[in-house]
């Protein structure tokens, strides 16, 4: 960093720092996301909120979904759900689970929501992704 301080300036520095910060962010929550729905969190917590990541990742919530947003172009809210029908579509394949117990286990209070967020995003719903492949 001191070799850039001579040839760019400490501007160029201090911009360099931040993207480097903000991809550690955006590394951290998608690590963070892993980990919940790996974890019982799901099932004691319900569903992760962006108030709830903010807080782990010790930002404001604010701040988060600024971050999230101009790293990502999706709001923060939109990057959990991503995240959610990422996480189902993994596991509507265990036909040894329904999609109601699926729902249940990535923190949906009711398995409808499940299936209307899935529909929505994927365009059939989890059964019939299911039935698909």
């Amino acid at each position: 960093m001191i070799i850039l301080n001579h040839f760019f300036g400490s501007s160029s520095i201090k911009i360099i720092i931040k993207e480097n910060v903000n991809k550690g962010v955006l590394e951290k929550f998608e690590e963070l996301l892993n980990s919940y729905f790996n974890s019982e969190k799901p099932n004691n917590l319900g569903l992760p909120s962006v108030a709830y990541c903010a807080d782990e990742l010790n930002l404001s919530p604010n701040y988060f979904g600024d971050l999230i947003k101009k790293e990502t172009g999706k709001t923060a809210q939109e990057y959990i759900q991503n995240k959610i029908i990422d996480v189902a579509k993994e596991r509507v394949f265990d036909a040894e689970k329904s999609i109601s117990q699926i729902a249940y286990d990535l923190g949906f209070k009711y398995p409808q929501h499940l299936t209307r967020l899935f529909k929505q995003r994927v365009g059939y719903t989890p059964n019939e992704y299911r039935n698909l492949n």
